[in-house]
Order: structure tokens, then sequence, then C-alpha cells
């Protein structure tokens, strides 16, 4: 599952870049990427809506949340901790 995961949250964050999926790279951050804050907060909101999660309100700020948003595999580890504590 955890490659499904990655497959959908990489293209959320494409359609907000409008850019093919294969052009991003894990290690890449959302601005590196083209996302703009507005676009982040939409992905937020498509990735909560996609995995029925709720994402931390604070997690723009990285050192008060484990929710990091740092890159976009950050992103992708951050999710799968949610979806793994939602199910546990």
């Amino acid at each position: 599952m955890a490659q499904n995961i990655q497959d959908q949250i990489v293209a959320i964050i494409a359609e907000q870049a409008m850019i093919d999926p294969s052009e991003i790279k894990l290690d890449q951050s959302l601005e590196e990427v083209g996302i703009d804050s507005l676009g982040l907060v939409e992905s937020i909101f498509a990735i909560e809506e996609t995995f029925d999660i709720s994402v931390p309100f604070n997690a723009n700020e990285p050192d008060q949340t484990d929710f990091d948003i740092s890159s976009v595999a950050a992103i992708i580890k951050a999710v799968e901790g949610l979806i793994g504590e939602k199910n546990s």
C-alpha cells in the first residue's frame, strides 16, 4: 500500500504544480516543484480528502508537529504515519 500512497500523493502534488508526476523527485521541496503557499493549502486539503485524514493545523511549523512538509518524501512519510494512526 505504501507505493500506492506515494503515487497518490505525487499525483496530487503534480496536479497542483501542473506538471507530469514523472517530473517530481522525492527529495524536492514543494517550492522546487512549483507550489506556492496557496497550492500547499490546496494540496493538503486534497491529501486529507483522499486519505480521510486530518493534517495538524500547524503543519507549516514542522518543529511543532510530526507532519513535515520540507520535501515530497517527508509529506509521504507524514501521511503514512497519519494513516497508520487512524488504522490502529
